[in-house]
C-alpha cells in the first residue's frame, strides 16, 4: 500500500515517474499530462482544496471542476475551451486516478469521470491539390546544399505522409542502402511508440541521394541525423539535427515562394498525401496503416473530403429533369 496521506498535489511527480518507468510513455506524453494536470491543481488552489487527499475527492468535486473547464477561457486564444479540449484535461485526471488504483491508493475510480460528448460537426482539414503540390515542389530549385536538402524534405513528406516529429527523427544509417534502389520501405516508430512502415518513392529517393552526396562530403559531420543544419556547429556531439520549428520554417518559406495557400505546414502535406490516396481509390483501412492511426475514426475525416468532391461532380454532371 502506497502512502495515501499525501495531498493529491504532492502525487504529481510520482505519477509522472510512474508514466515513464511503468507505463513506458514517451516524454511528450508525460509533458502533456503534466500540463493538463497543472490546471486541475490550480483549480484545487482556487477552490481551497489544496490539502485534499486522494480518497477525499468526490464526484461533486469533479463536476465542479468540469464546470470550471467549460467556463474558463483559454489563456492562448481567449475563447472557451471546446468539448474536445476539455476532454484532454479529463483524460489526464482519469490517468491520475488510474495511477492511484495501480498503487492501491484509495480514490475515486477513473470510470467515474465520463468524457464530454465532442462538439458535433465535421472537422475540416486543409490540404493541397496535386497541382498545388507540384507548384510547391517546383519552387525548390536544387542548386546548392540547402535547396537540395529542402527539396529532399518536401519530397519525403509527400511521398510518405510522415509526421514532422517522425521526419526529424530519421537517421543517416536508415538510408545507407539506397544507392541503387528505386523505392524504399522503411520501418519507423511513430506517435505513441507505434511501429509502421513508410514508403519513399523513386523521386523522393533521387533527391535524398543528391542530398546525401552533399551531406556525406562535409568534414567533421558526426551527427547521426539525416536532416541537419548546415550552418550548425560541426564539432563532435554537436546537436545539428534540424528541429521541428526549423522544418516548419522551411515549408512556410516555399509555400510563400510558390504561391500556394499560406496555411501550408508539414501537417498540410500529410493531409495532402492522405487525400490523394483517398482520391485514387485506396481503401480506408490501408490509409489508416499508411498514416499510423490507432483508430480508424481518425482516418475517416478524409472521407469528408472525397464526399464533397463526389457531391461537386454530381452537381456538375448529373441531369435535373426539370431543366430539360
Amino acid at each position: 500500500m502506497e502512502n495515501s496521506s499525501k495531498p493529491i498535489k504532492e502525487h504529481l511527480q510520482d505519477f509522472l515517474d510512474f508514466c515513464e518507468v511503468e507505463k513506458g510513455l514517451r516524454k511528450n506524453t508525460q509533458e502533456n499530462y503534466k500540463k493538463y494536470l497543472q490546471k486541475f491543481l490550480h483549480w484545487l488552489d482556487q477552490a481551497n482544496l489544496s490539502s485534499i487527499l486522494p480518497h477525499q475527492l468526490t464526484s461533486d468535486h469533479v463536476w465542479t471542476y468540469r464546470l470550471y473547464l467549460s467556463r474558463t477561457p483559454s489563456s492562448a486564444t481567449g475563447k472557451l475551451l471546446s468539448k474536445g479540449t476539455q476532454n484532454y484535461y479529463l483524460i489526464a485526471l482519469r490517468a491520475l486516478l488510474g495511477y492511484f488504483v495501480a498503487k492501491d491508493i484509495q480514490s475515486l475510480p477513473p470510470d467515474k469521470i465520463a468524457l464530454a460528448k465532442a462538439d458535433r460537426g465535421l472537422k475540416s482539414i486543409k490540404f493541397l491539390s496535386l497541382e498545388q503540390i507540384g507548384k510547391l515542389l517546383a519552387s525548390v530549385e536544387p542548386k546548392d546544399d540547402i535547396s537540395i536538402r529542402d527539396r529532399a524534405i518536401l519530397e519525403s513528406f509527400f511521398s510518405t505522409g510522415l509526421r514532422i516529429a517522425e521526419l526529424v527523427s530519421l537517421n543517416l544509417d536508415q538510408f545507407e542502402s539506397i544507392k541503387n534502389k528505386k523505392d524504399l520501405e522503411l520501418g519507423i516508430i511513430g506517435k505513441g511508440g507505434k511501429p509502421r512502415t513508410v514508403y519513399f518513392s523513386e523521386r523522393a529517393l533521387e533527391y535524398i541521394r543528391k542530398y546525401l552526396g552533399i551531406r556525406n562530403g562535409i568534414k567533421n559531420m558526426n551527427s547521426k541525423a539525416l536532416f541537419v543544419n548546415f550552418r550548425g556547429d560541426k564539432k563532435d556531439n554537436a546537436d545539428i539535427r534540424l528541429t521541428p520549428r526549423s522544418i516548419e520554417r522551411i515549408v512556410k518559406k516555399y509555400a510563400m515562394l510558390s504561391g500556394v495557400p499560406i496555411f501550408t505546414t508539414p501537417h498540410t502535406l500529410r493531409h495532402s498525401y492522405a487525400t490523394d490516396l483517398m482520391n485514387q481509390g485506396v481503401d480506408l483501412r490501408s490509409i489508416q496503416e499508411f498514416l499510423g492511426h490507432s483508430n480508424i475514426a481518425t482516418t475517416q475525416i478524409y472521407t469528408h473530403v472525397t464526399n464533397k468532391r463526389l457531391r461537386d461532380i454530381h452537381h456538375q454532371f448529373h441531369s435535373d429533369p426539370d431543366k430539360k
